[in-house]
């Protein structure tokens, strides 16, 4: 498979800096969404980088660390709780997919999206469904994105130990609704992803 086929048809049209942008986060019922936006040098791919899914946790804080020190550079971007009860979750990814390709040193001229929506960015854009698997650019921000919540998540569980986010991370696992029904919400929760647990505690 060429991991670099995305980039090398946008730099075939003119584009010289492109970026991987991706999100982590997007289901959850606590926490922010989590956006990374990664430029890596031209024509380079990072070994073992790979849709984040499909690797172990471990795999995926080895390659966060050497992304990190190969890539161009590299910006991670969140939308916060509150934001995604305010303004929905799709409309909240596409504030950390901005805020993401915001924080780059380096003004990308495209950035390839995982997905089919396009985030209304400061440059162009070109989506990709599938595209943790298919672009090497866009596998790393995913990679990024994925370690910079987890890394979160875990931290917001010294704040809430009760919850226990650090194993499930903030998903819907059988453990978190047990936690939700033992202890209730907390600031860290989605309400909007919560109305049927909260109209059944009203």
């Amino acid at each position: 498979m060429d991991w670099l086929l995305y980039e090398n048809e946008a730099k075939s049209k003119g584009y010289n800096i492109i970026c991987g942008v991706d999100e982590a986060g997007r289901g959850p019922l606590a926490g922010p969404v989590f956006a990374a936006a990664v430029i890596l040098p031209d024509g380079h791919i990072i070994e073992g980088v790979n849709d984040s899914k499909k690797l172990s946790e471990k795999k995926r804080e080895l390659l966060y660390d050497k992304i990190f020190s190969e890539c161009l550079c590299c910006s991670v971007g969140i939308a916060t709780e509150k934001e995604i009860d305010e303004i929905n979750i799709l409309q909240a990814t596409f504030l950390a997919m901005k805020r993401a390709v915001d924080g780059l040193e380096i003004k990308p001229a495209l950035a390839l999206v995982d997905g089919n929506q396009t985030p209304p960015l400061n440059t162009d854009v070109l989506t990709v469904v599938k595209g943790d698997a298919k672009s090497a650019s866009i596998a790393a921000a995913s990679i990024i994105a994925k370690v910079s919540r987890d890394r979160y998540m875990i931290r917001l569980a010294e704040k809430y130990p009760q919850y226990a986010f650090e194993r499930h991370k903030g998903y819907g696992t059988k453990l978190h609704y047990e936690k939700i029904a033992e202890f209730g919400i907390c600031d860290a929760h989605r309400k909007t992803f919560l109305k049927k647990v909260l109209g059944e505690e009203r």
